[in-house]
């Protein structure tokens, strides 16, 4: 995982999901794409937006092509450098990070390669910082970590229909960052901190997603301090 801030280089290439004529794709001008060969982009015009575009991208023969795109919604107080997120705060970290794994209320879409875990109804997520289990699964919940501090997965039915783990603050848990960042499906509005789109285009990137190629995820803003191309 690498944390760090992604820009894109026009407001043009956020909206339309492609580059202007003679411009490079997204991924080809950023400095990091994780190192493997599948990549999603969710960038906002701004920090303090909370909607703009996700769109996944193969590499192929050293060069990147757009495979898919969705509109997307952020945090309902924008994005964040992800070094300096605090949690609660319902602020989407920006960087560089991997996808650990998907889940689900329900099954995974056919076709899906990726390991995929069901929700159950004894399944949440710990986001206690007192707890050994911040910032993972646990079914059922750890006697330690408090249920007022946490998610129990299966009471969001729409948004984790389908999701995915991003691996924000996930190897090397620093409390008080942020626990729960997903790629999920919309909920009624912005999220608390996740990336969410609409739940056929959930379901469209799980089927695309192929772990062998270690896909990462980068979330930024089109332009500043938070912008996507400084990967």
């Amino acid at each position: 995982m690498r944390p760090g801030v992604v820009a894109l280089a026009s407001a043009s290439l956020l909206l339309l999901g492609a580059a202007p004529p003679g411009e490079s794709p997204l991924p080809a001008r950023m400095a990091d794409t994780g190192g493997g060969s599948q990549l999603i982009t969710a960038v906002a015009a701004r920090t303090g937006a909370t909607q703009g575009t996700v769109t996944w991208w193969n590499l192929r023969n050293g060069r990147w092509a757009k495979a898919g795109t969705a509109k997307a919604r952020f945090g309902a107080n924008g994005l964040v450098e992800g070094a300096a997120r605090q949690q609660g705060t319902s602020t989407t970290p920006t960087g560089l990070y991997d996808l650990p794994y998907a889940f689900g209320i329900k099954a995974a879409p056919r076709g899906t390669a990726y390991k995929y875990r069901p929700v159950h109804q004894d399944s949440w997520w710990c986001q206690d910082n007192d707890s050994r289990s911040y910032n993972r699964w646990t079914e059922p919940r750890a006697a330690d970590c408090r249920a007022a501090e946490s998610e129990r997965l299966i009471t969001y039915t729409a948004q984790y229909t389908h999701a995915l783990v991003i691996g924000f603050n996930y190897a090397e848990p620093v409390r008080g960052r942020g626990a729960g960042i997903f790629l999920h499906v919309n909920g009624s509005g912005a999220t608390a901190g996740c990336v969410s789109v609409p739940a056929a285009d959930m379901r469209r990137i799980l089927r695309w997603a192929d772990p062998a190629r270690k896909p990462h995820i980068a979330i930024g803003t089109t332009d500043g301090p938070t912008a996507v191309t400084r990967y």
